[in-house]
């Protein structure tokens, strides 16, 4: 996974960042109270529970994200809406790779891996057709946006998978 420096991004206004704080929680929340019947998916698109080791306080620290599952891996985008930098939680799957993902009711562990460029050129049209917005938010920032591979280890992550969602025999 690369740490490259980006020159410009979009900076969020603080009220901006508060607001999209506050969603994440009450996204988080609800997905956890409920057993992850509700907030599975967000506007039509498959969302899961990213729970990662924070590298600083090794406290344990949960995001909602979309995700493109693929075969038998998840793809996430670390887009941070085209800010200048990384999501907290790609750098904390930098420091400590391994992870736990909920999906619906069904939790288990995963393995993230940064995207081959072979995989980036595989799966980032992928991502842009159940999201087109990414497109603007690489256009915002000059710094490469990372595709993390999560590689479940708990079979049953895969299975939680709805049909619907599922990409397979993908070029």
């Amino acid at each position: 996974m690369t740490n490259e420096p980006a020159t410009f991004g979009r900076p969020f206004p603080r009220h901006v960042a508060w607001r999209q704080g506050l969603l994440t929680k009450f996204h988080t929340l609800v997905y956890c109270l409920s057993g992850g019947r509700l907030g599975v998916t967000l506007l039509g698109m498959p969302m899961l529970l990213l729970t990662t080791w924070g590298r600083r306080t090794s406290k344990l620290r949960t995001t909602p994200l979309l995700y493109l599952p693929v075969d038998d891996v998840f793809v996430l985008v670390a887009s941070n809406g085209g800010a200048l930098h990384h999501p907290i939680w790609w750098f904390n799957l930098q420091a400590h790779p391994d992870a736990l993902v909920q999906i619906g009711p069904t939790r288990g562990r995963v393995q993230a891996v940064a995207a081959s460029p072979d995989e980036r050129r595989r799966f980032w049209p992928l991502l842009l057709q159940i999201y087109p917005p990414y497109a603007r938010y690489q256009a915002r920032t000059d710094r490469g946006i990372p595709l993390i591979v999560l590689h479940p280890i708990d079979t049953a992550l895969y299975r939680a998978v709805p049909a619907r969602y599922k990409q397979t025999d993908v070029p």
